[in-house]
């Protein structure tokens, strides 16, 4: 079986890799270079297995207004006149109500829990070095306001098994001793301990070598242009380079799946949220994160990855823009020079922006289209590091005619 996987990031090169151990012949098409040099290049580096959750909740329209007006704000929304940006906005807000809270929790944590799994087994089986730390994630609160309202976070942790510890100050400071200079700053934390860390781009460009070994075809530096048909059927995916076939296809092009499955008559209900994030060496081990630590005021990430510190965070509505400004990373940097002054040195940070294919809803969207050999792996917002091995596999053995291990009810695009 002739497989080709468009999208060469972490979630393209999963899938690939899972399609090649089930024994298909296939391609990656890329428009980079390598793997791994967009969304998945320089993300929080989260492995968010107790913090999978959509960003449609109660209460995050009431929050989302207060955030606009913030300094360094988690949200920025430029009133652009596009129709796709307010009908997503619109599905998300009707979104935001505890009934449909609840069930998009429960299918993104199906898909972020098997995932966590398959990464277990697949680090067993293979010699990835990817700055892997098992130490869990801490949210900060630096109110007792915050403190209190995760209560609610609590109960869904213990609804869904998901592990977890109430922290006071001290106890902060216990799982995270580079915050003892500024223990002033924070009440309290809610530490999820089954959570990860980890270098996506290290994982996916050396996955993407595994993959290579069990005869996975990389084409790099070619622009997909469209796609012919017959009937209900695709044919071939069609480049800048020429037309390739194949008997089956896997979209796994990140926010820019809902651009080219349109025009086949699929639409996809993915939004591009832009997002930040710098990278800096570690200067004083201990006065560093050891994990990840989440900044409940500014939605910010920090994370440890080695002898570096990376900064993650905003959520910018302007449409498929990358552009990096000059102040494009105040935010990350204030967070991260406020509780970890002598950790790094922000005065050699690398900026990155990326964009993160949002849902309205949160949960990815996984499996058939209405094209009896199109599948889809994609939609995977903030989490496509937490949720990749897992939807990658689940998907492979979806296309390779396998039962996969988890259900697909709820994930695929017919939902919309």
């Amino acid at each position: 079986m002739k497989v080709i996987v468009l999208g060469a990031g972490v979630i393209g090169v999963t899938t690939a890799y899972f399609l090649a151990r089930q024994g298909a012949e296939v391609t990656v098409i890329d428009r980079q270079r390598e793997a791994g040099l967009e969304t998945s290049f320089a993300n929080a580096g989260e492995l968010s297995y107790g913090m999978t959750s959509p960003w449609a909740a109660p209460g995050v329209p009431k929050k989302a207004l207060k955030w606009l007006f913030m300094k360094y704000r988690p949200l920025m929304i430029w009133p652009l006149i596009s129709p796709s940006m307010w009908s997503w906005a619109l599905k998300m807000y009707s979104n935001c109500n505890e009934a449909a809270y609840r069930v998009n929790k429960s299918r993104m944590v199906r898909v972020s829990n098997y995932s966590r799994d398959v990464l277990k087994e697949l680090t067993e089986d293979l010699p990835l070095d990817f700055d892997l730390r098992q130490q869990g994630t801490l949210q900060l609160f630096r109110s007792e306001k915050q403190l209190e309202a995760s209560k609610l976070d609590q109960m869904v942790l213990e609804e869904f098994e998901s592990p977890f510890e109430v922290l006071d100050r001290e106890g902060c400071i216990r799982a995270e001793p580079g915050l003892s200079k500024v223990a002033h700053k924070f009440v309290g934390g809610l530490r999820l301990t089954s959570d990860r860390t980890g270098d996506c781009r290290k994982f996916t460009a050396q996955l993407s070598k595994e993959a290579e070994k069990l005869g996975v075809k990389f084409r790099f530096n070619e622009n997909l242009k469209g796609f012919t048909l017959d009937g209900d059927r695709v044919t071939a995916a069609v480049t800048d380079i020429g037309e390739f076939t194949a008997d089956r296809f896997v979209c796994c092009l990140g926010s820019y799946s809902a651009r080219l499955m349109q025009p086949l008559g699929i639409r996809l209900p993915i939004y591009p949220v832009k997002g930040y994030s710098i990278t800096l060496p570690v200067t004083d081990p201990d006065a560093a994160p050891q994990s990840t630590l989440m900044d409940e005021t500014y939605k910010v990430a920090i994370t440890r990855l080695g002898d570096r510190i990376r900064v993650a965070g905003q959520a910018e509505l302007i449409g498929y823009n990358m552009r990096l400004g000059k102040h494009a990373t105040d935010a990350v940097r204030h967070v991260v020079q406020d509780l970890f002054p002598e950790g790094g040195d922000v005065s050699q940070a690398e900026n990155w922006t990326g964009l993160r294919p949002m849902t309205p809803d949160g949960t990815p969207i996984l499996g058939r289209t209405k094209l009896k050999n199109l599948f889809l792996n994609t939609g995977h917002g903030t989490l496509g590091w937490t949720m990749a091995c897992g939807s990658g596999k689940a998907v492979a053995d979806l296309v390779t005619g396998k039962q996969p291990e988890i259900s697909f009810e709820g994930l695929e695009a017919s939902r919309y």
